[in-house]
C-alpha cells in the first residue's frame, strides 16, 4: 500500500524525534560515568608524571582515587599572577574548554608553540608525602609537527630540576615523533635542569645525544628523525616555564617556599 507524501514525512520526523530523545536521554544518564572517567583519567596521567604510578599499572579505579587523594593536592591559580583561584572546580576544570571562551580566557602573545589563548585561570599540582613537598605538576601543551602535544611537566621541590615529563594527547607520526610516549625517552628528563642560574628557562631537546645528567644538564636527547617535533616540544616547555605561562606562578613560590623538603602547613 503506497503511502502519501505527509505521511511519510511524518513518519520520518517521529522517528528522528524518538532517536533523538533516545540519544539526550543516553547522554544525560551516561554524564556521570563520563565525568568520572575524565576524573580517572587525570589521577592517572598526574600520578604518572609524578613517578607515583606506572603507566601499566593495572591498578583499581579505587585505588588510583585512593593514591591520588594520598599523594597529590590539586589547586587552581591565576596564571598571569600565579595568584590563589579558589572559586575554581578543580575536580571539573576543563582547560581546552577554557581557552574556547572569550570570558575565560585571553589572547597569547605571539609564540612559536603556536599557543593562541591563554586560560585566565589553571590548575597545578603539588606532589605531597606525609604532609612534604615533593614537587610540583604543571600541565604543558604546543605544536609539534602535525599538531598539539598535551602533557605535564614535573619538577622537584626546588622548582628547577626536572621529575618526569609525559605526553598523553598528540597526533605526532609513530616511530619518530611519537616517540614522545616512549618510556625511555621521558625517563631522560628526570634530573636535568629546566632553569639556568638566573631563572631563565634553557632545557632543550637537542639534534642527537646529550650528555649525562651532571655534564649537559640543559639537553635532552633529540628524537631520532623527528626534528620539528623535537623542537615543538623545546618550545611549548620553554613557554611554559616562561613570563607568560608558568612565570609567575613559580616566581612567587621560589619566594614563598621554605627550603626543599620542608614541611607545609
Amino acid at each position: 500500500m503506497q503511502h502519501s507524501t505527509g505521511y511519510i514525512i511524518g513518519f520520518a520526523a517521529a522517528v528522528c524525534l524518538v532517536a533523538s530523545l533516545f540519544v539526550a536521554g543516553s547522554a544525560v544518564g551516561l554524564k556521570d560515568l563520563q565525568d568520572a572517567n575524565k576524573r580517572l583519567d587525570v589521577q592517572k596521567k598526574v600520578l604518572t608524571v609524578a613517578g607515583l604510578m606506572d603507566a601499566d599499572a593495572g591498578l583499581s579505579a579505587e585505588e588510583v582515587g585512593a593514591l591520588y587523594t594520598a599523594s597529590i593536592q590539586p589547586k587552581a591559580i591565576e596564571l598571569s599572577t600565579g595568584d590563589p583561584a579558589p572559586d575554581v572546580d578543580v575536580a571539573s576544570y576543563d582547560q581546552r574548554m577554557a581557552t574556547k571562551g572569550d570570558a575565560t580566557s585571553v589572547e597569547a602573545p605571539e609564540n612559536a608553540s603556536k599557543i593562541l589563548r591563554l586560560p585566565n585561570e589553571i590548575v597545578v599540582f603539588d606532589i605531597v608525602e606525609d604532609g612534604e613537598l615533593k614537587g610540583l605538576i604543571l600541565p604543558i601543551e604546543g605544536y609539534g609537527l602535525w599538531g598539539f602535544l598535551y602533557g605535564y611537566l614535573a619538577l622537584e621541590p626546588d622548582a628547577r630540576t626536572i621529575r618526569g615529563i609525559t605526553f598523553y594527547d598528540h597526533g605526532e607520526t609513530p616511530g619518530l615523533g611519537g616517540e614522545v610516549d616512549n618510556p625511555r625517552w621521558k625517563a631522560l628528563w628526570q634530573g636535568r635542569l629546566a632553569f639556568d642560574e638566573r631563572g631563565t628557562p634553557k632545557i632543550s631537546v637537542k639534534k642527537g645525544i646529550a650528555g649525562s645528567v651532571e655534564e649537559d644538564p640543559y639537553h635532552v636527547d633529540g628524537l631520532s628523525g623527528a626534528t620539528i617535533t623535537s623542537r615543538g616540544v623545546t618550545n611549548l616547555v620553554r613557554f611554559w616555564l616562561g613570563d607568560d605561562g608558568f612565570g609567575p606562578y613559580l616566581d612567587k613560590y621560589r619566594a614563598n617556599s621554605s627550603p626543599a623538603g620542608a614541611r607545609r602547613s
